[in-house]
C-alpha cells in the first residue's frame, strides 16, 4: 500500500487569524498539486486522515475536491505538530495494508514520523517536510529487529516548487 504524507499548505499567520486557515497562496498550492495528480493518478488515497487543526483539514478538503475524490476524510488524533509519531506508526501497523491512506499534518510531527517509518526507530529527523509537500512511502517487507515496526521506503516526493515552471538558466559563455 502506498502511504502518503502531506504537510498542510501555506496558512495565514496567527496574528491574521487565530484559527490559521489557508492563505490564498496555500489554496493555490493545493490547486497546483490537484492538477498535477489529476494528470498522473499517483495520489489515490481511499482514506485521508487529517489533524484537528483547520489548515490541515482545509488542505485535505481542497486536495480531494480538486481530484474529485470520494476518499473518506477523517479527523484523526495523533497528527498534531508535537504528537508522538510512534502513535500513528503503531496504528498504521495495525490496519489493513491494502488500504491507501494519506496523512495530512504538520512539522515537526511529519518529519519525525517519516524518519521513524524509514528507520524503524526514533532517531534524528532525516526529512524536513515542506509546506504542501506530498511524500509517497511504500513498505519494504522488512521489520525492524528491535522495535518490530515495519520499514518503509520513499517512492517519491512532490512539492509545489517542483511544479512551478522556471526559465532555464542562460548557458555560460566560454571563454568569458
Amino acid at each position: 500500500m502506498p502511504l502518503y504524507l502531506v504537510r498542510h499548505a501555506h496558512a495565514v499567520t496567527d496574528e491574521e487569524n487565530r484559527k490559521r486557515p489557508l492563505s490564498e497562496r496555500g489554496r493555490a498550492q493545493m490547486r497546483a498539486l490537484a492538477a498535477f495528480f489529476n494528470n498522473n493518478q499517483l495520489f489515490t488515497p481511499a482514506h485521508v486522515w487529517h489533524s484537528p487543526l483547520l489548515r490541515a483539514r482545509e488542505t485535505a478538503e481542497l486536495l480531494l475536491n480538486g481530484l474529485a475524490s470520494d476518499a473518506a476524510l477523517v479527523e484523526t488524533p495523533g497528527l498534531l505538530p508535537e504528537d508522538d509519531p510512534l502513535v500513528i506508526a503503531k496504528r498504521l501497523q495495525a490496519i489493513n495494508t491494502a488500504i491507501n491512506i494519506a496523512l495530512v499534518g504538520h512539522q515537526p510531527h511529519l518529519g519525525a514520523l517519516t524518519t521513524l517509518l524509514l528507520r524503524g526507530k526514533p532517531a534524528r529527523e532525516l526529512v524536513d517536510v515542506q509546506k504542501a509537500a506530498v511524500i509517497s512511502l511504500g513498505q519494504t517487507g522488512e521489520i525492524h529487529k528491535k522495535t518490530g515496526l515495519a520499514l518503509w521506503r520513499i517512492n517519491w516526493i512532490v512539492t509545489p516548487d517542483l511544479l512551478t515552471a522556471r526559465p532555464a538558466p542562460a548557458a555560460p559563455i566560454w571563454p568569458p
